[in-house]
């Protein structure tokens, strides 16, 4: 079994791997443009989207798209509406879910 690293360790630093952003894209442009058309979500919407489901927090969107930490937000909660979620996980895998439904099955 994998033994994960005491947070409370001084040896930790923030470059561990176990502390890296997935350098995997789950969804592809043709998916994302799916996704978009399916819950009528904006091009600054979607933006978000993307970010978002790539592991950023709300702070690194903010700075990425140039954008309050507020509008950040104002956008999620407005893609969770139309989406009906409560948080990151299930947009994602709301997101998958959907894909899968239409293009097949990944992997």
């Amino acid at each position: 079994m994998l033994q994960l690293p005491d947070p409370a360790s001084k040896n930790i630093v923030k470059d561990d791997s176990l502390y890296e952003r997935p350098e995997v894209i789950p969804i592809n442009k043709e998916q994302w443009s799916y996704i978009r058309r399916r819950y009528g979500i904006s091009a600054r919407e979607l933006e978000v989207a993307i970010l978002v489901c790539s592991g950023f927090s709300n702070k690194e969107i903010a700075n990425d798209l140039r954008i309050e930490l507020g509008t950040v937000k104002t956008h999620l909660r407005n893609i969770y509406r139309r989406v009906q979620v409560k948080n990151k996980i299930t947009l994602l895998l709301k997101f998958i879910n959907d894909i899968d439904k239409l293009f097949g099955k990944s992997g």
